[in-house]
């Protein structure tokens, strides 16, 4: 047993090498995988922001490409991003909103201060739905294809070289029915 326990730690060294090398090795290793890529977009919460249309999961499946921003208004990269959404639900794109983890009239000031590009938002003060789709932290974005399956996620705000190189080849693709 003693032998064993002095091994520990150069096995311990070793296996955590190991894993660091695969990590390093990955295609883009600035992307996380989501487990919901090709499949339905999971459950959407009842929540509803005062005076603001929500949106149901028949919504996911309207037919048309649809973008699903997880957001909250005490988050500095959700104000960054916010711009790209106004841009996008302005070139007819499908925006909704998942106001997370927020107080609603702290949500509804940032709405009524920066605008409103969303098409409808669910309020989800607990985090429910965000643990459902997987999100880790604001702002995350989802790109939907029209029968409600998930085709992209984007982790992080949308602005800068980082917007227009990841998401907006995915978001063009999903639009080609790819």
């Amino acid at each position: 047993m003693g032998k064993w326990l002095l091994m520990l730690p150069l096995v311990l060294f070793f296996g955590l090498a190991g894993l660091f090398y695969i990590g390093m090795k990955r295609q883009d290793p600035g992307v996380l995988p989501s487990v919901f890529v090709d499949l339905p977009a999971p459950a959407v919460g009842e929540g509803m922001l005062p005076g603001v249309p929500g949106f149901t999961a028949a919504d996911l499946r309207s037919g048309q490409v649809t973008v699903v921003n997880f957001w909250a208004s005490w988050c500095p990269p959700c104000r960054a991003e916010h711009p790209t959404l106004k841009a996008l639900s302005g070139e007819g794109i499908r925006v909704m909103g998942v106001n997370m983890m927020d107080k609603p009239e702290n949500a509804l000031a940032f709405l009524e201060e920066d605008g409103n590009p969303f098409l409808g938002v669910i309020a989800d003060p607990k985090g429910r739905m965000r643990m459902d789709w997987g999100v880790t932290a604001p702002p995350e974005t989802f790109i939907l294809r029209g029968d409600g399956t998930v085709a992209y996620r984007f982790i992080g705000p949308m602005v800068g070289d980082d917007y227009e190189q990841r998401f907006r080849p995915e978001l063009e693709k999903a639009l080609k029915g790819g």
